[in-house]
């Protein structure tokens, strides 16, 4: 019954309320599915399934099992969304009367709820469901603390409802005169938001100053504005605590301004103005979607559940999905925008490459450097709201595990993960198949032979594999070794050979697998930059009209006695050669030498800018080959700069550094 008057209270549709009715009849009570679906319909029966299979979920105990539940649920709510709300209506019941269970589980219970339920909430924009979900785990997590608040509140309740009287008084006065009626109301924050001041200030409750909000709501968005520039002639505003969710809303939907100013007796109060409809959807969140008459089971501004299920699919081990999606639900915190003026939500401290990621994976595949506000910045560069960012990309360029410590979102961890263990298959599938090819030629045979007489089938079957490039993967990563593979290939099988040929032939296939472990770290280590044509042992020279640098899309040329020489795709001598002689060729990954190219600067011609410019970059460990300095006519100075990186973004980072110098009018490569 508490669970269907929440529902009732959030206005939602009348499928939703039955199911709440009904959430534990299946698990509790001896009713079947069928007969569910017999007497209420599909669409009751399904939420009530979803609750019974959610509900059985066992947080913080085995991880895994907890984890694939935990699955189980996102996939329950990606199908029909009312299943997670009617979910937090059960789960507000189950907070509410917390006190009657033991100290050990409400800590448990409580800590689940703001790890996993409130944040869902959040991103459902159910705030009023989040707010007193926030609170109620505040009391059984620091029980000590929430008491002690709700005494120092209580001690102050006749002056505070005094003051919110005269505030809101005065604010209906001032909107009046400009012929504005609004309702008008305040109220103390909640517990949670408090103690989230508190913690995060290091202050005590004494010395946090906005304390209380205020709500105003009209009619229509144009009152919204015209309310806020009332707000802030009449009231003195507080530098850096405007907030327009108005114009770009929230990713759950919610929008509103905000504003915090000096109130009445120079006290710092927070104002909210929204309209009618504004305050449904604050409040109820995507519940107002059923009371404004929208039949899909999925609202569709809920992106994010459609990424949650992507995550689905492509992350194998439910304990990482369940990492991810904890850390997805994580609302963003600041706006950005493309250069075309598009604005995407990011979480706090996201940097240029989660950017890149967020608007397609091929983007942040091939990010080589990024622009914020029209200069170059680094990858790891933190971006604030308002910024607008511009991706540099390169066909040559890959991910690279150096990327995980920089970027902040699961979108843009995950398809660097899964591009990193795809090349690690890859490598291991090869040294998998060269290894068992060479073992098979020691016992006199090759992989074709067995594949011909089907004598790979046991090792299919008992192993669990199902084709050879599997088992060469497996060889490769060292899960399953040469032997077990010949003990299981029916005319190899070394169970009937004695003691001394086995221990020679098991010391054949180590030798075997520490060669070819050594050739391949040996190839990976070549000193070329450039592999030609899937070869790194060919004489190469880079072109000296462009001096490519990894990173750059190249090309090779064919030339007479003198190997390939390879050219920038740019490059004008690119045109001037024929195509008989081009070849291709690419970056070799493993090339850790330095690369000279040459950086044309132009500045305003001021005493000692060779000398800052020069630091600058010695600062940031990169290496001046040569300068070259000179002053032009116009008062201004010419640089040229022939600099060592290792590649493309690297050169992209002594650009940024230039570029921050205030006396630089450009910077360009040469």
């Amino acid at each position: 019954m508490n669970v269907a008057v929440t529902l009732v209270k959030l206005k939602m549709d009348l499928q939703s309320i039955c199911g709440g009715l009904l959430h534990d009849v299946v698990e509790d009570c001896d009713v079947s599915e069928a007969t569910v679906r017999e007497e209420f319909g599909d669409d009751i029966a399904n939420i009530v399934i979803g609750c019974t299979k959610i509900s059985k979920i066992k947080f913080k105990t085995k991880e895994e099992t907890q984890a694939e539940n935990f699955r189980k649920m996102v996939v329950a709510m990606a199908k029909d969304i009312r299943v997670i709300i009617v979910k937090l209506a059960d789960r507000m019941h189950n907070m509410l009367t917390l006190q009657y269970v033991s100290k050990e589980r409400q800590v448990k219970k409580a800590q689940e709820t703001l790890d996993i339920y409130v944040p869902l909430a959040s991103r459902l924009g159910i705030n009023s469901v989040k707010s007193e979900l926030e609170d109620l785990c505040l009391r059984f997590l620091h029980p000590e603390f929430y008491y002690r608040l709700a005494e120092k509140i209580a001690m102050k309740k006749s002056e505070r409802e005094s003051y919110i009287h005269d505030s809101v008084q005065n604010v209906i006065e001032h909107l009046s005169e400009y012929s504005i009626k609004a309702d008008v109301s305040g109220r103390p924050k909640h517990f949670y938001s408090i103690y989230k001041k508190m913690h995060n200030r290091g202050v005590d409750y004494d010395q946090i100053q906005d304390l209380l909000a205020f709500r105003i709501i009209v009619n229509n968005i144009t009152e919204c504005y015209k309310c806020l520039g009332i707000i802030h002639s009449s009231y003195t505003p507080v530098p850096g605590r405007f907030k327009d969710y108005i114009a770009i809303p929230k990713v759950n939907g919610y929008q509103s301004l905000h504003t915090t100013v000096i109130g009445l007796k120079a006290e710092r109060i927070e104002i909210q103005i929204r309209t009618a409809e504004m305050h449904e959807i604050a409040e109820t969140g995507v519940a107002a979607h059923w009371l404004y008459k929208e039949k899909d089971k999925k609202p569709k501004h809920l992106k994010w559940i459609d990424e949650l299920m992507e995550y689905n699919r492509e992350i194998t081990q439910s304990s990482e999905f369940m990492d991810v999606v904890k850390n997805d639900l994580d609302i963003g915190g600041i706006f950005v925008f493309t250069p075309t003026g598009d604005v995407r939500e990011l979480r706090y401290g996201a940097t240029p490459l989660d950017f890149a990621f967020s608007v397609h994976t091929a983007v942040g595949s091939t990010c080589v450097g990024a622009k914020v506000n029209g200069k170059m910045v680094p990858l790891k560069y933190r971006l604030k709201s308002g910024d607008t960012v511009e991706v540099l990309t390169s066909k040559a360029q890959t991910p690279s595990k150096d990327w995980l410590k920089i970027v902040k979102t699961s979108r843009a961890r995950t398809k660097i993960k899964q591009h990193l263990l795809k090349i690690e298959r890859e490598k291991n599938r090869t040294m998998g198949e060269e290894l068992l090819e060479k073992a098979l030629r020691t016992a006199g045979t090759t992989t074709k032979a067995l594949e011909k007489k089907n004598e790979f089938n046991k090792a299919y079957d008992q192993l669990y594999i199902k084709d050879l490039p599997e088992l060469h993967l497996h060889i490769g990563s060292g899960r399953f070794s040469i032997k077990q593979i010949f003990d299981l290939i029916p005319s190899l099988e070394t169970t009937n050979l004695n003691d001394d040929v086995k221990e020679k032939r098991k010391k054949e296939f180590d030798s075997l697998y520490s060669e070819i472990s050594n050739t391949a770290k040996k190839k990976a280590h070549k000193d070329n930059a450039v592999i030609v044509d899937g070869l790194d042992d060919i004489m190469v020279r880079m072109g000296k009209c462009c001096n490519p640098i990894p990173g750059d899309p190249i090309v090779g040329f064919i030339t007479r006695g003198r190997g390939v020489t390879i050219h920038t795709h740019a490059c004008p001598r690119v045109r001037e050669i024929e195509d008989a002689r081009k070849i291709f060729v690419e970056w070799n990954s493993s090339y850790a030498f330095r690369h000279p190219v040459s950086v044309r600067v132009i500045t305003h011609d001021r005493p000692g800018t060779l000398s800052r410019i020069t630091n600058n970059i010695h600062g940031h460990g990169i290496n001046i080959k040569s300068a070259i300095a000179k002053s032009l006519p116009d008062m201004k100075g010419s640089f040229l700069f022939e600099v060592e990186v290792k590649d493309y973004s690297e050169f992209l980072k002594v650009v940024s550094i230039i570029e921050s110098m205030e006396e630089i009018i450009s910077v360009t490569r040469a």
